[in-house]
């Protein structure tokens, strides 16, 4: 009896330790909070609880509020709808907040004392980005407004009865269609406000211009600082917005820049002397870095105030105290909160922000501050999505303060994930990447590696939660994910390397990285394998088409043909101008040069093509072009439509799974036993 007793406890405690695998249906276990809003006073925190529905493949969202330390920690919504953007009122005692309880997105307003709640819109159109007037008395945001079709001729109606052919579109816009939406309707985003207490929505802005960027009140509640593109060349020349106010009792409208290039994220001082905003001088580079600005409010005066960083400023937020902004950056991978005073002096906060890209490590984490300096924000690490943390200025250490996923790491064992550094072979150049392990890794064993390559190519990967890459991990893969140059978080002159110089000597760093993990002496270097998308799709079909060393390669959501893709995809006015010298008949060779369908008669490599049937960022047409020409080639390949998405083939839960899947497949299929 003594035995059995002394027994019972240990097997006990086996059982609880005993974690598998991650698994392919362990996407509808995940959750992940975003959008934390701190309340005036400091003192509370509501965020948005993310997760995913099995029945209904979808992602759906509540919201939850916590106290700053931690503690009394509960939902405010339930049910499966998206609730989200949750918005304090000035004096802390309502919020604002979007809602698809009703079966459209509305606004709602709820009383925090009792729990007492209004819808406030009836909208036909999709609710933009939404902010408190100052004095609390209305709601600002932005909305589509259509547009009667237009056409060029006068058509007879068809008869009563009659079953006529749809109508044709008439279409004279340069931009027509966009990944996600689809073909565009006839209109244009608008500024509107409303008051709290309801009824119809006020239009401030008018004219053939969209006004969806971002915005804010001025102190007195008097006007709005918005940022858009008014220009009468705004088609053609996307990127030079400007910062405009325009006051809200007589619509007048003044324009406070004027420079070539972006202008945005206007902020007021709470003094109302000051507009601090990001952007930079238009140079028509691939890749371009968001400078800190500040102005007087009436637009005299701009200047740089950080001089020193090198790095995309986003997020900014004025202190209370009018002396400095906070803001966020990527430094190498990681997401930081910092200040900075007003002559340039940056002081960093905490890091490991982000986590709302579930699937891969990419960044994206928010923060909020309060006028008392207490700060929260999107906490992630690679054991898991993003989590709610809070810190206070200069008090120390910022608090990591939900675990929403500890249900589940507490089964699943994700694998261990290394940062490495090594040298690229074409320059020396330091490069930076991540090795994920298997969860029961033997380093006397030898394992098969998968490259995977991240998108953009401006983006960066990091220190960060990974579902699909922790997926490929748990099937037995060594992953390594890297940050070539044209990678972010790194400077401008690391970002444009790459300047019409795409694919090229990021091709190196990649190829340096696999032989560096090789070196380590754990990896059967006959069973590589190789995949990216998007921008790493372009890679991936590059690589193939220069080195037969990899097994097998998936290509997800490529450009295959850069003179087809800058005509075919979705921002016309973009690509041409800013990722290549010229329009590409008048650079063919350039074009041809970097494209991967040139190099297809190289390509000996088995070769998945994968996309999404909708894919209006790197059309389907792409990857078509590509799989004929290695089946003309007679290169063993295949051709994976995603049915019914967009260029975010995740976007669904299912479609994570059935990404990944295929992926795994085609290497199993190819790998040596």
């Amino acid at each position: 009896m003594k035995k059995i007793l002394f027994l019972l406890p240990f097997l006990f405690f086996y059982e609880i330790n005993a974690q598998s695998k991650l698994d392919y249906m362990d996407v509808f276990q995940l959750e992940w909070v975003s959008d934390p809003q701190i309340s005036p006073d400091g003192q509370k925190i509501i965020y948005v609880r993310n997760y995913n529905d099995v029945m209904a493949d979808k992602s759906f969202s509540n919201l939850w509020i916590v106290n700053f330390d931690g503690s009394d920690n509960r939902p405010l919504t339930t049910g499966n709808q998206n609730d989200f953007s949750p918005r304090w009122s000035p004096d802390g005692k309502r919020v604002l907040y979007k809602s698809s309880k009703d079966g459209s997105i509305q606004l709602y307003l709820r009383w925090l004392d009792n729990g007492a709640e209004a819808k406030i819109t009836n909208l036909k159109q999709s609710i933009g980005n939404i902010q408190w007037s100052p004095d609390g008395k209305h709601i600002a945001f932005n909305s589509f407004v259509e547009d009667k079709p237009t056409s060029l001729v006068a058509l007879p109606n068809a008869p009563a009865g009659a079953r006529w052919a749809a109508s044709p579109k008439y279409i004279e816009n340069m931009t027509y269609r966009f990944d996600g939406a689809g073909y565009l309707k006839d209109g244009y985003s608008h500024l509107f406000v409303l008051s709290v207490d309801g009824g119809t929505p006020r239009q401030l802005t008018s004219g053939n211009y969209n006004h969806g960027g971002d915005y804010c009140w001025a102190p007195d509640s008097k006007s709005i600082i918005f940022s858009a593109n008014r220009h009468a060349d705004h088609e053609f020349n996307p990127a030079n917005s400007e910062i405009h106010e325009i006051s809200v009792s007589d619509l007048s409208l003044k324009t406070l820049t004027k420079r070539q290039g972006p202008d945005g994220n206007p902020k007021v001082s709470p003094d109302g002397k000051l507009i601090a905003y990001v952007g930079f001088d238009d140079a028509y580079q691939g890749y371009q870095v968001t400078d800190l600005y500040i102005m007087n409010r009436d637009g005299s005066s701009p200047r740089k105030i950080i001089t020193s960083l090198d790095r995309d400023i986003e997020n900014i937020q004025w202190s209370s105290d009018n002396k400095g902004l906070f803001f966020q950056y990527d430094d190498k991978g990681n997401t930081l909160i910092s200040y900075s005073d007003l002559t340039g002096k940056v002081t960093n906060l905490t890091n490991n922000v982000g986590g709302l890209t579930i699937d891969r490590p990419y960044g994206g984490g928010t923060f909020t501050v309060a006028p008392n300096g207490r700060y929260a924000f999107t906490h992630s690490t690679p054991d898991h999505p993003a989590d709610l943390a809070s810190g206070v200025r200069g008090g120390g250490e910022a608090k990591r303060i939900t675990r929403v996923n500890d249900d589940l790491f507490t089964q699943k064992k994700p694998g261990n994930v290394e940062e490495i550094w090594f040298k690229s072979s074409h320059d020396k150049r330091d490069v930076q990447g991540w090795i994920i392990y298997p969860p029961d890794f033997d380093p006397k064993k030898k394992y098969p590696l998968i490259l995977e390559i991240h998108g953009g190519p401006f983006a960066n990967y990091g220190s960060r939660f990974a579902f699909e890459l922790q997926l490929f991990a748990s099937k037995g893969y060594v992953v390594l994910y890297t940050n070539p140059r044209g990678s972010t978080s790194y400077g401008a002159e690391f970002g444009n390397l790459i300047h019409h110089n795409y694919p090229g000597e990021d091709y190196d760093d990649l190829i340096s990285g696999v032989d560096a993990v090789i070196s380590k002496g754990f990896i059967d270097d006959k069973n590589l394998f190789v995949t990216g998308g998007s921008g790493g799709g372009v890679l991936t079909a590059w690589i193939v088409g220069h080195t037969n060393r990899f097994k097998a390669a998936v290509v997800a959501k490529p450009v295959i043909n850069w003179y087809s893709f800058v005509l075919y995809a979705d921002n016309p006015g973009f690509f041409y101008k800013y990722w290549f010298p010229g329009f590409p008949w008048d650079h063919v060779d350039h074009y041809m040069k970097r494209s991967p369908l040139s190099y297809a008669k190289n390509v000996k490599t088995p070769t998945m093509l994968l996309t999404g049937e909708v894919d209006y960022r790197t059309p389907m047409a792409e990857s078509e072009q590509y799989y004929t020409a290695l089946k003309l080639n007679k290169v063993e390949t295949a051709l994976v439509r995603i049915q019914e998405a967009s260029h975010g083939i995740a976007d669904r839960p299912s479609n994570q799974i059935n990404k990944a899947g295929y992926i795994l497949g085609w290497f199993d299929k190819y790998k040596e036993k």
